[in-house]
C-alpha cells in the first residue's frame, strides 16, 4: 500500500469511527416527528405532568413494599402510587443457572464494594409464602439486576436519595403533584396478584397487578388493570427510568413506539426530549424505553389510545447508583446521566383500562417468543416486539444490514461453540476466506507497485522541475506495467462495512452483554477487556489497562513491515519510503488509541482479521516473488 493509500485508509477509518463513537454518544436514535400539545389533540386536552422539584421527596414513613416474584422478576410495589419502586431481574449464578442476564463488572463492583447499594429490595417488605402474608426486614444482597433506578444507600446503611414515587414506573400522575404520592391500600395480596386502592378527592382509583400464571411462555411480562370511578380526565401514566447501561462507555437510552402509518406498522424513534416534556398525538401500539440492553415495552390492550409524552428528569433528580462508585474521584457524575420516561394518557371515556407489559432484555429469543405467545390467531399479527432491539451508532443505515447478517453467523457457530468469543473468531475467518480473491488482488497490485517503485523515483528524479510532467510519466508506467495506486485500500474499504457493523452488533445485540471468553481477562465481549485496573482514573487510560488494543497495535506493525518491506540501512530509505514507513507507524498508533476503548470483541475481530491477513500475505508475497524473479524478496 502506497502513501496516499495508508493516508486515505488510516483519515478515513478514524473519521469514520470517531464520527460514530461521537454520534452514538449523544443519542442512539433519529428525530422522529414532534408536535406540541394542542387543544385538538384527543385525549390530551392538558399538558402531561412534569417532574416538579418540589415533590422530588416527598415520600415518608409510612410507604410500605410488597413483593410479588417469579423466576423471571421481582416486582416491588409501593402503596405511594400503587406504583412499581423496583423491577430486580435474576441474574446468572451458581444458584440460577438458567438467568439470560449475566453480571458484568458493574455489578461485581457494587457487590464487593457498595452492598447496601446491591440489596433487593432496597427496604424491608411483604410477600406471599405458602399462601401468608410475611413481613421481611430487609432484601437479600446481590443476584439482582436493578431494571429501574432506585434510591442510594451510604456505606452505613442510611439513604442519601430516596426516588420520587413520581418517578415510580405505573404512577397515576396529574397536574396536581400530589396525585404521585398518593397512599394507596392494599385490597388483595396473593402468589401472583396485588390490587391497591385509594379515593382522591371526588376519584377511586384501583391498580390490579397480575403475573403471568405460565411465566415461561410470556417471560419478563405482567399484566396491569386501572379501574378509575368518577373524574378520570387528564390522568397519566408513566414508565419509570430504567438504570443506566453503559454501552462501550456511552449512555445510549432510546425511546420508541409502533404505530400504524399510512396503513403500515412502523416503529418510530423518539428524539430524546430535554427541558419541557415533548407530544406526540400519535397512537401507539406499544411503547419502549430502553437503556439499550434492557428495557421496558408497554402495550395498551384497549383501543383508540391516542397520544403519548416524553419526559427528561435531571440525573440529579433521581441518580443512577453507578454515581456511588468511586464518588470521591466523580467518575460518573449523576448530572451526566439523565433519566428519560414515557408517559401514557388513560382514556378518559373508559372505566377500566389494560396494559401488557414487557419488563426485561431485548433478547432476540425472547423477543420472538413474545411475538408467538400473542399473536392474534385471527389475523396471524404479532405485536413485532422484537423490532424495538435498536442497533446504535450513527451509520446505522449502513451497518445494521451487516450487523444483522454477522450475527445470524454467529450464533449458528455458537451453536456449535457455545463461546461467543470463538464464534467471532470463526466468523472472522468466514469473512476472509470470501474477500480472499479480492485481498489478494490487491496483495498483488501492491507488491507490483512496490516492484516499478524504483522506475517511479528514477522518473520523479528526472522530472522534478517539471511536476506536470513527471505525473503524467508515472501515469502511463502505472498503465504500461497494469497497476492501480489506489487497490492497496481496497481490502480494507471493504471490510470498514462489517468493521462498523460488529461494532454495531457488539453495542445493540444482548447475547453477547456479559458473555466471557478468557475468564480473568476478557469477561465481557460488549466492554474492553481489563488485563488488571487500579483505583485513580488516568488521562487516556482510565482505571484498567485494555491489553488488546496493544496486541492489535503489534500485528498491524506486523502486517505492514511484511506487506512493504524496506531496506534495514535507514540512509538506503528514499524520501518517499520515509513518508510510508512514517505514515505506517501513525496508523498504528491512531488504531491502537481508537480500539483502546472499544468492546474487546471488536478487538478479537478485528485482530483475528489482522492475523489471518499476514498468513494471506506471507503466501502471496512467497508466490508472488517465485512467479516474478525479478521483484526483490522479501526475507
Amino acid at each position: 500500500m502506497d502513501k496516499r493509500s495508508l493516508i486515505f485508509v488510516a483519515a478515513l477509518t478514524a473519521s469514520l469511527f470517531f464520527v460514530n463513537q461521537w454520534f452514538s454518544s449523544k443519542s442512539s436514535a433519529k428525530k422522529a416527528q414532534q408536535e406540541q400539545l394542542s387543544q385538538t389533540a384527543p385525549t390530551t386536552a392538558a399538558s402531561p405532568p412534569v417532574n416538579p422539584a418540589s415533590a422530588s421527596n416527598a415520600q415518608i414513613g409510612s410507604e410500605q413494599f410488597y413483593v410479588l416474584e417469579n423466576e423471571y422478576q421481582q416486582i416491588v410495589f409501593s402503596t405511594y402510587g400503587g406504583a412499581i419502586a423496583e423491577i430486580n431481574l435474576p441474574m446468572a449464578s451458581d444458584k440460577n443457572p438458567q438467568s439470560i442476564i449475566r453480571p458484568i463488572n458493574f455489578d461485581k463492583i457494587m457487590l464487593k464494594d457498595y452492598p447496601k447499594n446491591d440489596k433487593f429490595p432496597c427496604y424491608g417488605y411483604k410477600t406471599v409464602e405458602n399462601g401468608s402474608v410475611m413481613s421481611k426486614a430487609e432484601g437479600a444482597v446481590g443476584g439482582y439486576y436493578p431494571l429501574l433506578r432506585r434510591s442510594i444507600i451510604d456505606e452505613n446503611g442510611v439513604t442519601t436519595f430516596r426516588t420520587p414515587a413520581r418517578n415510580y414506573a405505573f404512577n397515576t400522575l396529574s397536574d396536581d403533584p400530589s396525585t404521585a404520592n398518593l397512599n394507596f391500600s392494599v385490597t388483595r395480596f396473593e402468589k401472583n396478584t396485588i390490587e391497591f386502592q385509594a379515593t382522591d378527592g371526588g376519584k377511586k382509583i384501583t391498580k390490579r397487578y397480575f403475573l403471568p400464571t405460565d411465566a415461561t411462555k410470556q417471560p419478563f411480562c405482567f399484566d396491569l388493570e386501572i379501574n378509575v370511578e368518577g373524574d378520570n380526565r387528564n390522568l397519566w401514566i408513566t414508565t419509570g427510568i430504567p438504570e443506566v447501561e453503559l454501552i462501550s462507555g456511552n449512555f445510549s437510552p432510546s425511546l420508541k413506539f409502533l404505530t400504524q402509518r399510512n396503513q403500515k406498522t412502523v416503529v418510530e424513534n423518539l428524539s430524546l426530549p430535554k427541558g419541557s416534556p415533548s407530544i406526540n398525538t400519535d397512537t401507539p401500539n406499544w411503547i419502549c424505553n430502553s437503556n439499550g440492553f434492557l428495557g421496558m415495552l408497554v402495550t395498551p390492550t384497549f383501543d383508540n389510545n391516542s397520544g403519548l409524552a416524553s419526559n427528561q428528569v435531571n440525573g440529579t433528580s433521581c441518580p443512577s447508583r453507578i454515581t456511588v462508585i468511586d464518588a470521591k474521584n466523580d467518575l460518573y457524575p449523576a448530572s451526566k446521566f439523565p433519566g428519560y420516561e414515557i408517559q401514557l394518557p388513560l382514556k378518559a371515556s373508559a372505566d377500566t383500562v389494560k396494559f401488557r407489559v414487557f419488563a426485561g432484555p431485548f433478547q432476540d429469543d425472547v423477543l420472538q417468543l413474545l411475538d408467538e405467545t400473542f399473536k392474534d390467531p385471527q389475523t396471524g399479527k404479532t405485536p413485532r416486539y422484537v423490532s424495538a432491539i435498536s442497533f446504535q451508532g450513527w451509520f446505522t443505515f449502513i451497518s445494521e444490514p451487516f450487523a444483522k447478517f454477522l450475527f445470524i453467523l454467529m450464533k449458528l457457530f455458537h451453536k456449535i461453540t457455545t463461546s461467543w468469543g470463538l464464534s467471532i473468531i470463526l466468523l472472522t475467518i468466514v469473512l476472509r476466506f470470501m474477500l480472499y480473491p479480492l485481498n489478494s488482488w490487491s496483495m498483488k497490485s501492491s507488491l507490483k507497485m512496490q516492484q516499478i517503485a524504483p522506475q517511479v523515483t528514477a522518473i520523479q528524479e528526472k522530472y522534478k522541475k517539471d511536476p506536470k510532467r513527471a505525473q503524467m510519466e508515472v501515469v502511463a508506467l502505472y498503465r504500461e506495467k497494469g497497476v492501480n495506486p489506489l487497490t492497496g485500500c481496497f481490502p480494507i474499504l471493504i471490510q470498514l462495512p462489517f468493521l462498523i457493523g460488529m461494532f454495531d452488533l457488539l453495542k445493540s445485540v444482548f447475547e453477547l452483554r456479559g458473555a466471557s471468553f478468557i475468564p480473568g481477562w476478557i469477561t465481557n465481549l460488549t466492554e474492553p477487556d481489563v488485563l488488571f485496573s487500579w483505583g485513580y482514573p488516568l488521562p487516556f487510560f482510565g482505571n484498567s489497562f485494555h491489553l488488546l488494543p496493544f496486541l492489535l497495535g503489534a500485528v498491524m506493525f506486523f502486517q505492514q513491515k511484511l506487506a512493504s518491506p524496506l531496506p534495514k540501512d535507514v540512509k538506503q530509505l528514499t524520501d518517499q519510503q520515509k513518508q510510508q514507513k512514517m505514515m505506517g507507524n501513525i496508523m498504528v498508533v491512531v488504531f491502537t488509541v481508537m480500539f483502546y476503548n472499544f468492546p474487546s470483541g471488536l478487538n478479537i475481530y478485528w485482530l483475528s482479521s489482522m492475523s489471518l491477513g499476514i498468513l494471506q500475505q506471507w503466501m502471496t508475497n512467497k508466490k508472488f516473488s517465485n512467479n516474478k524473479p525479478n521483484l526483490i524478496r522479501v526475507k
